[in-house]
């Protein structure tokens, strides 16, 4: 289907919903709600403007369970705290 050649102007939102998946399917990560072609139609259907927010909301956060975390290296003065704090000798000073 040439999503291209769909005018979504005049569009329903029952109709919009049918359009919905292949919609999500093509923006290849591109927000719809930045789509010029649905300026007018979600301009028009706050409700259907909602939805796709919402989606993209739930995509962009399903996507980040996914990228690995950052390895975050506790500061050199770590432990040298910890001991200091136990009244513990410094383990760096062994």
């Amino acid at each position: 289907m040439d999503l291209n050649a769909v005018n979504f102007d005049n569009m329903t939102p029952s109709e919009f919903s049918n359009y919905l998946p292949e919609l999500i399917a093509s923006a290849d990560g591109a927000s719809l709600t930045d789509d010029p072609r649905l300026t007018n139609f979600l301009a028009a259907n706050p409700d259907a403007a909602a939805l796709v927010r919402d989606l993209e909301a739930i995509a962009a956060a399903a996507k980040s369970l996914f990228e690995p975390e950052a390895e975050v290296e506790p500061p050199d003065t770590l432990w040298s705290n910890i001991a200091s704090k136990l009244g513990q000798p410094d383990p760096s000073e062994a």
